[in-house]
């Protein structure tokens, strides 16, 4: 939003200058982003006075001229060819910088003759876009005269609007709170209606949901034009190109009082009906607008729509644009002049449906004083006479505005309580009186433009705010002492663990969306309609991730798409099982998208296992209980390999752990080149550590004595785990044995069919004495026995 300060004014007595009213701004709340300041921009330059200007001797187009400036006399080179003796206009000293040419100005000969300064045309100056020659100013400005004050230029102050404060995208309401806030005295004018001479041929219907209220009135006999000088003056101030009378003097009460208006051409208008309704939809589908942009727009069931012919045809979408079909030109001498109120959160998904950012798009959906619609159209009714002349008919209305804010008690011993401030009690009823709200009692009713007040605690925020932020008393935060057992809890610490790990293993982490695209989720066993966001940030990041590894694969794709097709990648976050309060779950995921190099040393290995070892090496660094795992193949979704997957388990529920290689459906569904590996950790499901004794670590428990290892092959299942036979054999005896080792297996010729041999290696470490053979074979035995309960038998 933006504002000068003569525009202020007109709400606001006050003497302040444009940085005391920013300062007092900050204060009472309102976010100043930028001042423009001209008279600060263009301090080096001044009216100056032609006294004489001759040929330059060494060029035909140059003159050299006398010139009364400021700092005296001064002799300057001119080109500009309205260049004359008895020319007011505008000087700039040596050392000015020039903002239209972006040079500083020196001191230096032109063909011979040095010239002192430089006489300005207003493109060098940037207030305008262009010009023919130097600036031509009236002889009654006085030499020295700075060119703010000649050209009548102000600063111009721009600030955030926040969404819950509409009244001030109008300078009046902006003026209010300054005024309440001590700057000076708030001037209310007092809107008069303008009688009607005539009843208005064209009546107005309303459907209530679409529009609660639409108010108009019918002036004939108008000349449109130009606007006045002053208005296109504040237009062009803030930003905003002068079109016509017509529609300056909309935009004008839209700018001042928060009350955007609209003007059709009452000539072009089909029927004498005008209604506002919901859009239409037939088998043809959507109607549609052509806009005053330029643009055709689709006008769904849910847009609000003002249609004329009966409610047939559409004209203008309600509040936010009109249609070109009845805009208004310079040859127009009817118009209906149109107010009403729109609901804002229609006009919000119309704005965001059809991409239409408006001025009156940006008003509505934040929420217009439905009360205004009668006064702003009495305002517009008076400037369009005063511009153009004309002769207005009755008022024409349909439908009721929403009601005004209820009232409730509210004691200003509150604001001390909450805010610490130690008002007296007329003081904070000054403050809320001052900003509109009444008082009567302990009983406190918002106005119809603060429906964003909706208890006392709101109300204490407002009194604050205009008390000063500054006058809140500083109070140091008890001093809270610290719990013992540090700060982060068994989650936190495992999480902190688990980066560290997977960043010392080579993977890189990745940050990605908390969302995903519905029919992702569903392929990775989510994507349920309570997942679903009713406003999501992007189309295909509608619903919340069942799982991380989708938004890793395609981040690996992505990666592979740039040259970077070996990936590897890991990320630590939320997914979501449900929309219940215990259905969030902190999973940790991997993948390895792995493309070495071609070798002439034969096949390299299979990356599943490295993955594997990594995922055992971080399940083992955040302390889950290895021993204690179970591998299960044929129970991971189905977005994994069948033949190439497996669970890490705690009994037959609590799944710790899923890891393999990625099926090539569901990595074709994300667009990615496979192979794919990855894994995914559900850290709520593992279960914490046993809290040790001492803190410190444990004594190093060598022997030295030399190891021995002895190699076993066993029978089993085609679909045993071999991890299972091998902790079954590292169970045999804890203390001897120090490592199993899988290093073959095998299914085929001289195996039973359905039957697989898997050979490991089992590592002995005597501790205190060298074991003897029979030891070594009770040892055997024992690792034998261990395995055939684990679903194996000793191959012979």
């Amino acid at each position: 939003m933006k504002f000068t300060l003569s525009w202020l004014k007109d709400h606001l007595d006050t003497p302040a200058s444009a940085g005391e009213v920013v300062n007092a701004m900050t204060m009472a709340g309102l976010e100043v982003e930028h001042v423009t300041d001209p008279a600060a921009k263009l301090a080096a330059f001044s009216v100056a006075k032609i006294i004489e200007a001759v040929p330059h001797p060494n060029a035909d187009r140059l003159r050299v001229c006398q010139v009364d400036t400021i700092d005296g006399r001064k002799e300057i080179v001119c080109g500009a060819p309205n260049a004359r003796a008895g020319l007011t206009t505008i000087y700039a000293p040596i050392g000015a910088y020039v903002p239209g040419l972006g040079v500083t100005l020196v001191e230096k000969p032109v063909r011979g003759v040095v010239s002192m300064g430089m006489l300005c045309s207003a493109s060098e100056l940037e207030t305008a876009s262009e010009s023919d020659g130097i600036m031509d100013l009236p002889d009654t400005l006085k030499v020295g005269t700075s060119v703010a004050q000649a050209l009548g230029l102000e600063a111009v102050i721009d600030f955030e609007v926040t969404p819950n404060r509409p009244d001030w995208l109008g300078v009046h309401g902006i003026a209010r709170d300054l005024a309440a806030a001590g700057v000076g005295n708030f001037i209310e004018k007092p809107i008069a209606p303008v009688a009607g001479t005539f009843p208005c041929p064209i009546t107005v219907k309303v459907d209530g949901d679409a529009c609660p209220v639409f108010a108009g009135r019918l002036i004939r006999g108008v000349s449109n034009g130009p606007s006045p000088e002053w208005l296109q003056a504040r237009l062009r101030a803030v930003g905003l190109r002068p079109i016509n009378a017509l529609v300056d003097a909309t935009n004008l009460i839209s700018l001042d009082r928060c009350r955007p208006l609209h003007v059709y051409d009452a000539a072009l208008l089909v029927g004498t009906t005008i209604e506002a309704r919901l859009g239409h939809h037939s088998d043809h589908g959507d109607e549609q607008l052509i806009a005053l942009d330029g643009k055709t727009y689709d006008l769904g069931a849910q847009m609000c729509v003002i249609a004329d012919a009966e409610g047939e045809r559409p004209v203008g979408l309600g509040g936010v644009m009109g249609g070109a079909s009845t805009g208004c030109s310079e040859t127009t001498t009817t118009v209906f002049v149109e107010s009403a109120w729109f609901d804002p959160i229609r006009t919000a998904q119309t704005g965001r449906t059809t991409g239409i950012s408006s001025d009156a798009q940006y008003r509505f959906a934040r929420g217009v004083d439905p009360q205004s619609c009668l006064d702003g159209l009495e305002l517009a009714t008076k400037l369009i006479l005063d511009f153009c002349g004309g002769e207005p008919s009755d008022v024409v209305i349909a439908g009721q505005p929403p009601a005004p804010p209820a009232g409730f008690e509210f004691d200003p011993a509150y604001v001390k309580q909450l805010a610490g401030l130690d008002l007296p009690y007329g003081r904070a009823l000054e403050i809320l009186s001052a900003l509109g709200f009444d008082s009567k009692g302990n009983k406190i009713t918002p106005p119809t433009w603060r429906r964003d007040v909706g208890g006392k605690a709101d109300l204490v925020e407002e009194v604050a705010r205009i008390a000063g932020f500054d006058a809140l008393p500083s109070t140091p935060l008890p001093d809270v002492e610290r719990p013992p057992g540090g700060i982060l809890n068994p989650l936190q610490a495992r999480v902190r663990i688990a980066r560290r790990a997977l960043a010392a293993a080579g993977y890189h982490e990745a940050l990605t969306w908390s969302f995903t695209k519905q029919s992702t989720a569903a392929l990775f066993g989510g994507g349920e309609a309570e997942l679903v966001l009713a406003n999501p940030i992007a189309a295909e990041l509608d619903c919340m991730r069942p799982s991380i590894l989708p938004n890793l694969i395609e981040a690996a794709g992505r990666n592979a798409n740039r040259g970077f097709a070996d990936a590897a990648l890991y990320e630590i976050g939320p997914v979501y099982l449900g929309d219940g309060p215990n259905d969030q779950r902190t999973a940790i995921g991997a993948v390895l998208s792995s493309h070495p190099a071609r070798d002439w040393g034969g096949k390299p290995a299979d990356p599943l296992f490295a993955l594997k070892g990594d995922l055992l090496d971080l399940l083992e660094e955040i302390g889950a209980p290895l021993g204690s795992l179970q591998t299960v193949q044929g129970s991971a979704g189905a977005w994994w390999h069948p033949g190439r997957s497996a669970s890490l388990q705690l009994g037959p529920k609590t799944v710790v752990a899923t890891f393999g290689e990625l099926h090539p459906s569901a990595l074709k569904a994300l667009d990615v080149d496979g192979p794919v590996y990855g894994f995914e950790i559900t850290l709520d499901n593992v279960p914490p550590p046993k809290r040790r004794a001492v803190k410190t670590k444990p004594a190093f428990d060598g022997s030295s004595l030399m190891p021995l290892s002895r190699d076993f092959a066993f029978l089993a299942d085609q679909n045993k785990s071999a991890g299972d036979l091998a902790r079954a054999a590292a169970g045999a005896d804890k203390q001897l044995i120090s490592g199993v080792r899988v290093f073959d297996v095998y299914a085929g010729k001289g195996v039973p069919e359905g039957m697989k041999s898997v050979a490991m290696e089992v590592s002995i470490q005597p501790r205190d004495h060298t074991l003897t053979d029979a030891e070594i074979e009770a040892l055997t035995a024992a690792v034998v026995a261990a395995v055939s309960k684990a679903g194996g038998a000793l191959r012979t």
